[in-house]
């Protein structure tokens, strides 16, 4: 039996690398934590009042598999199922430009340019979107 023949064209977990994508989690909560207290407090806390360890290993697990890299996170916690994971939260316009602000910024962090850039930020916009669960 041969080999699965690979995708002609790489998926953006390829063209980052594993080290670029976990930066690109980290700095996420990083700039979350910096300068978004609301975001930062719709998240599990640890006793310090910081994101608890756990909310970042999730989000990363997460990230990698969304971007076609190891599917860990279904491994470990099923689907993601992210409309009934963020239903307990309100995400409106704030919530959501507050979690782009985050993201952006983390991608300007990892240097993420030219057209995966442009292609990632249209769709964490749109899943931004596709979670929003309240006006306003």
């Amino acid at each position: 039996m041969s080999e699965p023949s690979a995708s002609p064209e790489p998926n953006p977990f390829d063209i980052l690398g594993e080290a670029t994508v976990a930066l690109v989690a980290k700095r996420f909560y990083d700039h979350m934590e910096a300068s978004e207290p609301a975001l930062t407090a719709m998240h599990r806390l640890g006793d310090d009042g910081r994101l608890h360890p756990e909310v970042r290993e999730r989000f990363a697990l997460f990230l990698a598999g969304w971007l076609g890299g190891p599917q860990e996170y279904m491994a470990r916690h099923g689907h993601p199922r992210l409309r009934m994971r963020h239903a307990k939260v309100q995400v409106d316009t704030a919530a959501r430009d507050a979690w782009l602000r985050c993201m952006y910024a983390a991608l300007d962090d990892a240097k993420v340019e030219g057209p995966l850039r442009a292609f990632l930020d249209m769709r964490f916009a749109d899943v931004a979107n596709f979670l929003r669960n309240a006006e306003g």
